[in-house]
């Protein structure tokens, strides 16, 4: 459980730029008491005491307003922006280095039983009001724009938005530079650039969730210039 203490302070203090000491982490984010909560309760659960860790994530709801259920598995340096309102699933699992704003639910989509929650990858960022729902993989890099629903798996490197999500970018790699080792599985890929390096650790952490595309926009774009392109044609025919 203390094991990872200080890299859940650290990745707090690089993601956002209010939090000014691990002081003011300790006592003034409910992500990070939330995250701390889930991984006690998650020790009592594999200890057979499945009833101490629901009071242990109950407890820790009505503390902080985030819902984790003691079964879900999550990775190294999970930060919980803001934290109110999110939920996570009994059959989540989540990768390293992930962020989540409030208001996300990784959730079920009805009374299945086995696996029925998603499987979030490294590095990804799920934004304010997002759901992932049902037993989706989320994959490496990926981002999930504000309030979309997703219900397909999401390919590693994408940007997913809207309802339901679809794939507006897809990165084949997300890469630094300098580096003339190809061995890696992330850099297999013919697309991937001659020279390149895996993000990892905080390295691969991207928090934009501002630029993203609007497909609804595109397609909006797309079908006003096909408007105005027949306009000219008939105006054109009028005067000839």
């Amino acid at each position: 459980m203390f094991g990872t203490l200080k890299s859940d302070i650290h990745c707090v203090r690089v993601r956002d730029p209010a939090a000014r000491s691990n002081f003011e982490v300790l006592f003034c984010y409910p992500g990070f008491r939330a995250v701390r909560s889930h991984r006690f309760a998650y020790r009592l659960h594999n200890a057979g005491l499945k009833g101490f860790a629901r009071v242990v994530s109950e407890w820790c709801r009505f503390c902080t307003g985030v819902d984790i259920h003691p079964a879900a598995i999550i990775g190294k340096r999970l930060f919980i922006d803001h934290g109110m309102g999110v939920v996570v699933g009994e059959t989540t699992i989540i990768g390293d280095d992930v962020t989540i704003y409030q208001g996300a639910t990784l959730g079920g989509t009805g009374k299945e039983s086995g696996k029925r929650h998603p499987t979030v990858g490294n590095h990804v960022t799920i934004s304010a009001g997002a759901a992932v729902l049902g037993p989706v993989t989320v994959g490496d890099f990926c981002k999930i724009g504000a309030g979309a629903v997703v219900l397909h798996d999401v390919p590693r490197g994408s940007t997913a938005v809207g309802i339901p999500a679809r794939v507006v970018r897809q990165v084949p790699c997300p890469v630094l530079h300098d580096c003339k080792d190809r061995s890696h599985a992330a850099c297999s890929s013919d697309s991937c650039p001659p020279f390149c390096a895996v993000r990892e650790g905080e390295a691969g952490v991207d928090l934009d969730v501002a630029d993203l595309p609007d497909p609804v926009q595109h397609q909006f774009s797309e079908l006003l210039q096909r408007i105005e392109a027949l306009e000219a044609l008939l105006v054109n025919e009028n005067k000839s």
